[in-house]
């Protein structure tokens, strides 16, 4: 097989750490909605009248002459759950911005995946229930959980890399996406046309308002539920709205200039604290994130706490009975909904990604190992949430109650096959492990400048399998925090460690300076000396200080002094400035693992899993260059 293209970016790789973000979102919540649903079951079974009473509770909302009533049920399903699907379009929209998918080579395949994964558990629904009662509820086996997936696999596959969690759900991101659609064009009633023109004629409007930069939330938001009741007037499900207003919100990283304009904004607060300079520097600091990215740090958490776990308590409530489990464990309806997730979903995630890889002559390849591939296939088997979704639109009576059972069965068999799967990494040897979970894919380069030894200030043996890159503030606490971690995995021999200047000069008054004394000592051949006394001294920064710390290390103090004063080494320091603006950095400490960006933690743990993932790589490849 020819090797992939190793491939470099001049974009921040920004969807790392929001995944990492919403997967421990994600995977926590996963809890809260298994709680929810035992409580649904104990609740249906007690006391079966008074579950439906609840749920089927009309609540109605009217303005003026305009009044709209809908059940308690149909309120969690239809609106509360329009939120959910706004996450997943800023989801996918992230993906897009600033994800894999940027490289459209990379879509392909998840893309491909998630949508055989989605036709072909329908087309054995659809197959095992032909010409009977629940022969219309094919979508039900279609979709996969993200929150409930995510939360198992942590739990299920401890250990597994961040990467099998990534590709996973961008295969989520597409079930999600197509699963709506399906909702709005098979799942919708009669569709009445002047609602519907409105519903678009808003929504259009809605977008062109984001387009142009109008960032009022009141202005959005109303715009957004006046398309919402229209859709649910024209009969089209109107949690579509949610999706469409995701895709619609771009992300981005945010950029130096735009931090430095907010820290501006922030001081002149400081020095003149009045309400009107409180509001500027708030809408500054709200400014240099996306709207992407606010829009998910205020709604993800309701959606994962509270709206899918109330969704999962007004829908997963069935009575169960001796007699109603053998029927429904005989009915096509709850067989069909089995096979197609605990069978069909692997088959379809497993079987697409080795033809889409022998078909190119592995110039696109999953980014996983196939022991994950095979994994994320059996933990596809779980679907809950757009699955009762649609079996509420779809199916009645007895058909709806053994949808339940089939959707519930097929959680509990999925986890249990994916949970067998990843018991197989015990029995591996290391290189076996890592080449289970990781594969022999090449993820893109984060880092822009490659390490060049004749200008890098390094650390370690140069041969050496992992390369720890900093872009670090002499005057920054964090960095001062992670100085002691540092130094810690310094004790790897196998480990080399760069420094790279990134002086925030905005918030770190003496950074640029201290910067500038480190490249004085290295003139003279002592900047790691250099180095570790301005990390352990960072609270005197000061010229006579600097001096003082020249003395001590034996420097020449006058040449130290010379190119202080002229600034002799602002010009290196630029370069590196220069560098970390090309890689998206703009805060410190900022780490990349073999040219990888570090996200998350700095804490000894998190970097010393993070070594060991890249150094499995990193034999990966040497294998597969001598092979």
């Amino acid at each position: 097989m020819s090797e992939p293209t190793r491939q470099r970016t001049l974009w921040q790789r920004g969807i790392a750490a929001p995944v990492r973000a919403f997967l421990r979102t994600e995977s926590a919540s996963a809890g809260v909605l298994v709680a929810a649903i035992v409580a649904a079951l104990v609740w249906s079974n007690v006391d079966t009248g008074s579950y439906e009473t609840v749920w089927r509770l009309p609540l109605s909302v009217r303005l003026g002459g305009l009044e709209v009533v809908e059940d308690l049920r149909g309120w969690v399903n239809s609106g509360l759950m329009t939120l959910f699907f706004l996450v997943v379009g800023l989801e996918a929209r992230r993906e897009f911005d600033l994800g894999d998918f940027r490289d459209r080579r990379r879509f392909l395949l998840p893309f491909s995946a998630g949508l055989v994964g989605l036709a072909l558990p329908a087309v054995i629904y659809t197959v095992v229930n032909l010409g009977g009662p629940g022969a219309h509820g094919w979508g039900v086996a279609m979709s996969t959980d993200t929150a409930l997936a995510l939360g198992l696999l942590t739990l299920l596959g401890r250990g597994v890399p961040d990467r099998v969690r990534v590709f996973l759900l961008t295969v989520f991101v597409v079930d999600d996406l197509v699963s709506l659609l399906v909702i709005a064009i098979a799942y919708s009633s009669q569709i009445r046309v002047v609602p519907l023109v409105i519903a678009i004629a808003v929504f259009v409007v809605l977008v062109a308002l984001r387009i142009v930069g109008v960032r009022s939330g009141f202005a959005l938001g109303g715009l957004g539920v006046v398309s919402w009741l229209a859709l649910l007037e024209s009969g089209v499900d109107p949690v579509v709205v949610g999706l469409g207003v995701g895709l619609a919100t771009s992300a981005y990283t945010p950029a130096r200039d735009d931090l430095e304009r907010a820290t501006g904004l922030f001081r002149l607060f400081r020095e003149q604290p009045t309400a009107e300079l409180a509001r500027e520097a708030t809408l500054g600091l709200n400014r240099s994130l996306s709207p992407n990215s606010r829009l998910q740090n205020m709604f993800h958490p309701w959606t994962s706490y509270v709206i899918v776990p109330l969704f999962g308590l007004a829908n997963a409530g069935v009575a169960i009975d001796g007699g109603f489990l053998v029927r429904a464990y005989t009915s096509p309806v709850t067989l069909g909904i089995i096979l197609g997730y605990v069978a069909g979903k692997p088959i379809a995630v497993f079987g697409t990604s080795w033809l889409i890889t022998r078909g190119s002559r592995g110039r696109i390849r999953p980014p996983v190992g196939w022991l994950a591939v095979a994994g994320s296939g059996t933990i596809a088997g779980i679907g809950f949430t757009v699955s009762l979704l649609i079996a509420t639109l779809a199916l009645r009576g007895p058909e709806l109650d053994q949808a339940k059972v089939g959707v519930l069965s097929a959680v509990l068999l999925s986890s249990f096959v994916t949970g067998a799967v990843f018991r197989v990494v015990r029995f591996l040897t290391p290189k076996q492990k890592a080449l289970a979970l990781l594969g022999t894919s090449s993820q893109l380069i984060d880092l822009v400048d490659e390490v060049d030894p004749s200008r890098d200030h390094i650390r370690g043996p140069a041969d050496a399998s992992v390369t720890v890159v900093e872009y670090g503030d002499f005057e920054c606490p964090y960095c001062g925090l992670a100085e002691p971690v540092v130094r810690d995995l310094l004790a790897d021999t196998d480990l080399r460690y760069v420094w790279r200047h990134l002086p925030l000069t905005d918030v770190h008054p003496h950074a640029q300076l201290a910067a500038e004394a480190a490249e004085a000592a290295a003139a003279q051949g002592a900047f790691w000396p250099m180095h570790d006394l301005l990390m352990q001294r960072q609270d005197n920064l000061r010229v006579a200080e600097l001096l003082s710390y020249a003395e001590e290390l034996g420097l020449d103090r006058d040449r130290f002094h010379d190119d202080i004063k002229r600034h002799q080494f602002e010009a290196r320091i630029a370069q590196d400035v220069q560098s970390a603006d090309l890689s998206g950095v703009s805060g410190t400490p900022t780490f990349f693992i073999n040219g990888q960006r570090h996200y998350g933690s700095f804490d000894l743990a998190t970097l010393t899993a993070a070594v060991k993932t890249a150094r499995a790589r990193a034999v990966i490849e040497s294998h597969r260059g001598v092979s």
